[in-house]
């Protein structure tokens, strides 16, 4: 049964605080609530699995990922978090051979969102820093070497298969 002061609270919330979610976008974040805890247990598996492989790779001259214990905020994030996670960034030896590196990629998507289920890179120089000028992108690390990326919840087989047929082309 609708009711007028309901209406009007609502709409004052709606106004004040922003756009609330319809109801359909509620119930599709009550479904994936169900399986998020699924979801980031793949995320860190797999995340913890590639950081290892990237690091010891040849064509990688570094790997930022706190799971690493080379990584700086490593025991402050041991002692933080249940996990690390699936983000990673990394650092191409040889810049000239992003390009390739990208193109090759056949299971990662060359996306700019982060945190779906699906493996997702990037290249922040020409896509989500693009805008920051050339001096603070360099200043801040961001150069054409750096990449990207979100680890999903595909096999992680199969996740490193793709990011090692890539990197032969760099």
């Amino acid at each position: 049964m609708a009711r007028e002061d309901h209406a009007q609270r609502i709409k004052f919330v709606q106004n004040s605080a922003g756009a609330i979610l319809s109801p359909f976008e509620s119930w599709l974040v009550l479904r994936g609530i169900k399986t998020l805890p699924l979801r980031m247990r793949a995320h860190d598996e797999n995340g913890r699995r590639v950081a290892q492989y990237l690091a010891g790779h040849a064509k990688v001259e570094r790997v930022l990922y706190p799971g690493l214990p080379s990584h700086p905020q490593h025991d402050l994030a041991r002692r933080q978090a249940g996990g690390f996670g699936g983000m990673i960034s990394f650092v191409l030896k040889d810049a000239r051979g992003a390009a390739r590196f990208f193109d090759r990629l056949r299971l990662c998507a060359l996306a700019e969102s982060l945190g779906g289920i699906e493996t997702l890179v990037c290249q922040p120089s020409t896509m989500t820093h693009a805008s920051v000028p050339d001096a603070d992108r360099a200043r801040l690390g961001i150069t054409d070497a750096l990449v990207r990326i979100s680890v999903g919840c595909e096999d992680v087989e199969d996740i490193l298969a793709d990011l090692d047929q890539a990197l032969v082309a760099v």
